[in-house]
């Protein structure tokens, strides 16, 4: 390491980015997927739709049940 560095030209929060934004990853457990997969022909874009739905859907019944 460097005694001294440079930060004359640096940015601050340059990669800074909101929480709202942050995507975060889901993992599948591979029969899981294997199956989406299957359904929507192996399209990515599908897979999400289809995810998304099925999660909505999940939602309505735990709150139609609460």
């Amino acid at each position: 390491m460097k005694d001294e560095y440079d930060f004359s030209n640096a940015q601050q929060g340059k990669f800074y980015v909101p929480l709202d934004e942050i995507e975060m990853p889901v993992y599948l457990d591979r029969d899981i997927m294997q199956f989406l997969n299957n359904k929507c022909d192996f399209n990515a874009e599908k897979v999400r739709v289809l995810i998304n739905d099925l999660l909505r859907k999940d939602i309505e019944i735990v709150q139609a049940v609460a």
